[in-house]
């Protein structure tokens, strides 16, 4: 099963009519698209504009390929369930975002095992094709807590910097 998210804040035209199309020429292949303030409704594929995060995190915990914009909460989301991910980022000057930084985003996350970067709608397809069959391989999932490490330097850090009582 494929999820697709655009994630929560804004739509993203260009993103599901590329997973809604993938989805007309794979009716095989069974794909839920989270669209958000998306203004295209799939045709092809069920979908919804938000859902609970209990639901989101099933969807992606069971899903073979997440497909997904390069936001950083779907990214650490996905290296948490060791998913294997295919990112579509936004672009400023297609009116997609206000900046360009989930085109950053990629540049310095999008090395990551188990991440799949690609520019266009094209490119989207024939990797979704090609990641359900041969998935990416996954290193070790990342936490969703702290490190001992970081925590002991944060600890340190505040004890040097309290004020004297």
């Amino acid at each position: 099963m494929i999820f697709a998210s655009v994630g929560s804040m804004l739509p993203f035209e260009r993103f599901v009519r590329g997973v809604d199309e993938w989805a007309r020429d794979n009716p095989d292949e069974a794909v839920y698209i989270q669209i958000g303030g998306t203004e295209y409704e799939p045709r092809h594929a069920p979908f919804t504009r938000m859902m609970p995060m209990t639901e989101y995190r099933e969807r992606l915990r069971t899903c073979d390929l997440f497909v997904a914009h390069a936001g950083m909460g779907s990214i650490l989301q996905a290296l948490e369930e060791r998913k294997q991910t295919l990112m579509l980022p936004r672009h400023q000057e297609w009116g997609e975002h206000t900046t360009d930084h989930q085109i950053h985003t990629v540049e310095r996350f999008g090395h990551l095992s188990g991440l799949r970067v690609v520019d266009s709608v094209e490119d989207m397809h024939r990797e979704m094709t090609g990641l359900l069959a041969n998935p990416l391989g996954m290193d070790t999932a990342i936490s969703d807590q702290a490190s001992p490490e970081l925590l002991s330097g944060v600890r340190g850090f505040l004890a040097s910097v309290r004020a004297p009582s």
